[in-house]
């Protein structure tokens, strides 16, 4: 077993307190993430239910419910993260309920969901919670019984002495578990002892989900509720001048029509205070259809800004950006990219690659670029919002509530301890519910009509509005010898506003001449977190370039990798290298295994790609055919290590979402630019993969092993674009330097 030692203050993982009704509280002042689970039909509620944000609660007939802070994206971890609970707790999970909880910074810490990261931060936390609170009802139960602690054990929520033969369930023993020291160290189980951890639990919203239940914010409703609609400047590059609500106001059901700032000009941003319109008009009437046709019947007049400067603060680090002007098209960015990297900043630079190079017996040297891409969230950005004085109410989905009540603590005038945020479940984010600017706009304008408000986005509103996957470039050079070995490695990378490169991934710490580089082309186009960010792009063209690299020296692209990965495990180059070789290289020979890559598929043109993100490492074989002239994705093959799998079926799924949003993206995501104005408002223009394009079977296999958990969300989505690319080259010989690859 391990120990674990247990701390108290406001911010640990713990306090206790005894429940008037008998029972014992348990405050999870840093929980990552639990959820709901609803056996009440089982086992009949408490006398006394006590429902405080951030508590997990045991009440006297055995019932125990523990509030999630984190929102809820489809990730899962509203049933995987209560598993890791209870499994150190020993509780019976039939008896476990997991509820949402609001927004509550003086309970909970990280209270967000980004970077795949909820099981991996809570997982020692979580599990020293469960173990603390068993501990207490173990010495409950000693001191009622006068037995030595030691002699109770427990099992599915009883505390049992076998000497005596007494038994007690968890409840019986609560409220006296609650008045006792907590103790200053707890064992931990060892991961062999495991029983529901590592096993297949149903998700705890199935049920709710499929039959309807309101738990999206989009079915959010309040008596008195008006609904609220933005316009927002058709370009990139312009703002608001003025408008004429004449007709539009006069319009059936139309409260009121007005502009409003979701932040002031001398506003300091914070990370995800990220909008491209600040200076918008607001319309308010009794139903979405008035409000709708009131914005067909407003005439507004917009006109281009200048160069300007924002002030951000980066999770400390000020800086000042400039934004800048301009009527901006894709064509354009491309040009200023192409430029942009003539004149690169160095990241990262091992040996001599200059003279690599010159020596080299071939050098091949590619480019690939990739577009813009929107986020599409099915569930479009809304926010309910009612403001009164100086109390503000707010619920809906976004992923950062913690960061986005900074901002709107300080748009609003009010101070923290007034505003209320509860959050509901989302209909899709990874990356564009960051930026919650859609929040503070209800806000301001539930302030300004002095009622309850939702606003709710169209999805031309959300299209159009920003927060895109930036447009990048990279080019990748590689200089082999005289016997097709790797000498040299050279990667310039950069985009719109941000470059994807990561200096220290793989192949850094293979080659011994290694340089990476890097540059920015500055835009007035917002651009933000989308699934896997940087690394949605990179990974295809690394993976695809290696594949090209591969073939030239005679190698077969696992093979190719093999080798690569012992170099950097044997005589790693440079100290920096942010992968793990080994596991890196047992995600190859699962998926060669898995995949039965060596034998082939009869009929099939086959691609690999792996990549490591995310603290995990993936990767993928895609088979393909081509019927009439047009790819058919017959099978996806995925290996992966992300640790010790909570929960298997739900972790298999979350890949499976994974491959199937990195190929739709791969073959037809592409947002593009003219005159500021993106091509496209709605899926009538913006292609999104259909069922029948999905890959027709997806295997997905882990590595086993007993690292702690780490993350799984996105760590899918980057290889696939890349295994996908070099399946489609075995199938037609063209290699895919643009994405997308059917666009």
């Amino acid at each position: 077993m391990t120990s674990n030692t247990s701390t108290i203050n406001r911010r640990s993982f713990l306090k206790v307190s005894a429940l008037a009704g008998g029972g014992m509280l348990l405050n999870f002042g840093w929980l990552a993430g639990c959820k709901s689970n609803a056996p009440e039909e089982a086992l009949g509620m408490p006398k006394e239910w006590f429902d405080i944000n951030g508590f997990l609660k045991i009440g006297e007939n055995g019932l125990v419910t523990i509030m999630s802070p984190n929102p809820e994206g489809g990730q899962n971890i509203k049933t995987g993260m209560p598993m890791i609970v209870a499994e150190e707790l020993d509780a019976d999970w039939s008896k476990v309920v997991v509820e949402q909880a609001p927004l509550d910074t003086g309970n909970f810490t990280r209270q967000f969901i980004g970077g795949s990261q909820a099981i991996r931060m809570g997982w020692k936390e979580l599990r020293t919670a469960g173990a603390t609170a068993r501990q207490l009802l173990i010495n409950a139960a000693a001191q009622t019984w006068e037995v030595s602690p030691s002699d109770i054990t427990t099992e599915s929520g009883m505390l049992i002495h076998k000497n005596s033969g007494k038994k007690a369930h968890y409840g019986e023993m609560a409220s006296l578990a609650a008045t006792l020291p907590v103790p200053e160290e707890v064992k931990l189980k060892d991961v062999s002892q495991f029983k529901l951890v590592g096993s297949s639990q149903k998700n705890v919203d199935a049920h709710k989900i499929v039959t309807g239940k309101p738990l999206f914010g989009i079915d959010y409703s309040k008596p008195g509720m008006l609904i609220a609609m933005i316009v927002h400047p058709p370009a990139h590059g312009m703002r608001l001048n003025s408008f004429d609500a004449s007709e539009a106001g006069s319009l059936p059901g139309i409260h009121d029509i007005f502009r409003i700032k979701s932040h002031q000009d001398d506003y300091e941003r914070l990370f995800f205070d990220t909008t491209s319109f600040t200076d918008l008009v607001a319309i308010v009437g009794n139903s979405t259809w008035e409000v709708m046709n009131a914005k067909k019947a407003l005439k507004v007049e917009w006109e281009a800004f200048d160069d300007y400067e924002e002030k951000r603060d980066w999770n400390g680090r000020k800086e000042t950006r400039a934004i800048p002007a301009g009527l901006e098209s894709s064509a354009g960015h491309l040009k200023k990219m192409a430029e942009a990297a003539k004149k690169p900043t160095v990241r990262r630079k091992d040996g001599n690659p200059e003279k690599a190079f010159n020596e080299a017996a071939m050098v091949i040297e590619r480019t690939f670029t990739a577009p813009y891409l929107a986020h599409n969230c099915m569930e479009p950005m809304n926010f309910f919002a009612h403001v009164t004085g100086d109390k503000a109410e707010l619920a809906g989905p976004l992923q950062k509530p913690e960061l986005t009540e900074l901002a709107l603590s300080s748009r609003l005038g009010i101070p923290l301890e007034n505003i209320d945020i509860q959050m509901t479940r989302l209909g899709g984010g990874y990356g564009r519910r960051s930026y919650a600017h859609w929040l503070i706009e209800a806000a301001v304008i539930s302030q300004k009509v002095n009622a309850p408000v939702k606003l709710v986005y169209t999805r031309e509103d959300d299209m159009t509005g920003g927060i895109y996957r930036p447009a990048y470039q990279a080019t990748y050079k590689a200089a082999l010898d005289s016997d097709n070995n790797l000498i040299g490695f050279h990667i310039n990378a950069g985009g719109t506003t941000e470059g994807p490169l990561y200096p220290d991934r793989f192949p850094a710490g293979a080659v011994e001449n290694y340089l990476a580089e890097d540059w920015v082309v500055p835009s007035n186009i917002t651009v933000g977190s989308f699934r896997a960010p940087r690394s949605n792009f990179i990974a295809a063209a690394e993976q695809s370039f290696l594949d090209e690299v591969a073939e030239a020296a005679g190698k077969d692209p696992i093979d190719f990798r093999l080798e690569l990965l012992k170099k950097a495990k044997d005589n790693p180059v440079g100290e920096n290298n942010d992968y793990d070789p080994d596991r890196y290289a047992e995600v190859l020979k699962l998926l060669r295994e898995k995949s039965n890559w060596d034998a082939g598929a009869a009929g099939m043109h086959r691609g690999v790609a792996a990549y490591y993100c995310h603290n995990s490492y993936a990767g993928q074989v895609v088979d393909i055919s081509v019927e009439s002239g047009k790819p058919v994705i017959e099978k996806v093959t995925c290996a992966v290590d992300c640790g010790l799998v909570v929960n298997p079926d739900a972790a298999t799924n979350l890949c499976e979402g994974g491959i199937v949003d990195g190929i739709g993206n791969a073959l037809y995501g592409k947002l593009t630019f003219e005159k500021g104005v993106p091509h496209a408002s709605n899926f009538d223009k913006y292609k999104m993969i259909r069922m029948s394009e999905a890959p027709k079977k997806i295997e997905v296999y882990f590595v086993k092993n007993d690292h702690d958990p780490t993350g799984l969300g996105e760590p899918t989505f980057p290889p696939v674009f890349g295994a996908l690319a070099n399946a489609l080259y075995q199938a037609n010989g063209e290699r895919y330097y643009k994405q997308p690859f059917l666009g």
